[in-house]
């Protein structure tokens, strides 16, 4: 017979970068403060979930943690395979908070795979893959610091790297310039300007970035500049790509039906759990727009979640962003390793890696 939750304990999870000047469009990101919820059931096994607090992204780390106490005792008492009905019931009971829902979905998830002896993405349907190839990230820094850096993880097995650009224009090519030539013709190179640029001033930037082999933009405009992702879409021979554009499901829908870009950013923690990215996976896949599996700062566990998720599309045209927790300080889980640019499946139950803390 089903087992019920006995206990729901949180822990705060704050995390240094090994670069405190890591920095994109919106804001420097010198620490994370997160949050990890453990559940337990009868028989001693436990879920865990990770919320993720970046205030100019998702929320603070006093927010998530009012948040999680809010909602914690709710999952006393519930089965746990009654994740669907519970979720429900968060949903409806806290308004927005999509990372905070997030963690406690994959907690529930985690819970019940470890419970069953399987690992999570048998909960979600199962594998299409046994692992993911990795992308990195290149923060905003003077072009000869990116060139560097780019050349150090490309000389480490990656071959997608993403730079973060600032809407400067000048610079920005220089930027590019600089990294393409550190790293030469064999890396795919993407570019995330953070809607810092509007859509005319990117569609007169890109004829002199063009030339360094751009494979796809990111969220080039502000989010709610639909018609400016569209009009990008419609008018540059690249692949554009929505990210704070596509916070919920209901977005994904609207990004998809309008086709108004060519490849969608999907996330566990904006899409609130793994239950909405696997609809926002199969609104993608039923509207021919591909998904790509893009960063959610976090720990070692943060990236297992996602990886979980990550082998369940049928297509991942570009490659994952899911070791940017290899530049995170004081990790309270078990390593999650990547070899060669690419991050494997780990075996075993649940989401593959366990908590030290």
């Amino acid at each position: 017979m089903p087992m019920k939750i006995t206990h729901a304990t949180i822990a705060p999870c704050i995390q240094g970068l090994a670069d405190p000047q890591w920095k994109f469009a919106r804001a420097q990101v010198p620490r994370l403060e997160g949050a990890v919820l453990r559940l337990q059931d009868e028989d001693g096994h436990t879920g865990l979930g990770y919320v993720h607090a970046i205030p100019a992204i998702s929320t603070h780390g006093a927010g998530a943690l009012a948040a999680l106490e809010f909602l914690a005792p709710r999952l006393i008492g519930r089965r746990c395979d009654d994740i669907a009905a519970v979720m429900e019931e968060v949903d409806a009971t806290l308004a927005f908070n999509p990372t905070v829902k997030a963690g406690i979905d994959m907690a529930l998830h985690d819970l019940l795979a470890r419970r069953l002896g399987v690992p999570v993405h048998v909960l979600l349907g199962g594998k299409m893959r046994d692992g993911v190839q990795l992308s990195r990230i290149l923060p905003i820094k003077a072009p000869a610091e990116m060139a560097a850096m780019a050349a150090r993880l490309a000389g480490e097995g990656y071959r997608q790297l993403k730079l973060k650009l600032a809407g400067d224009t000048a610079t920005d090519i220089e930027r590019i310039a600089e990294v393409r030539a550190a790293v030469g013709p064999g890396v795919v190179l993407t570019l995330d300007p953070n809607q810092s640029y509007h859509a005319k001033q990117l569609i007169g930037a890109f004829s002199k970035m063009e030339r360094h082999d751009i494979a796809l933009i990111e969220q080039p405009v502000p989010a709610a500049d639909i018609a400016g992702l569209a009009l990008l879409t419609r008018t540059l021979p690249v692949a554009i790509e929505a990210d704070e554009s596509a916070q919920s499901v209901r977005d994904v829908f609207r990004l998809v039906s309008e086709r108004v870009v060519d490849v969608i950013n999907l996330k566990v923690t904006n899409l609130g759990g793994l239950r909405h990215f696997i609809e926002a996976v199969r609104i993608c896949e039923a509207g021919q727009v591909a998904c790509r599996i893009g960063a959610a700062f976090g720990p070692a566990l943060m990236q297992a979640m996602a990886l979980q998720a990550a082998c369940i599309p049928k297509a991942l045209p570009y490659a994952c962003e899911l070791s940017e927790h290899l530049h995170l300080q004081d990790d309270p889980f078990t390593p999650l390793r990547v070899h060669d640019g690419r991050l494997a499946l780990p075996e075993g139950p649940g989401c593959g890696v366990g908590y030290r803390g």
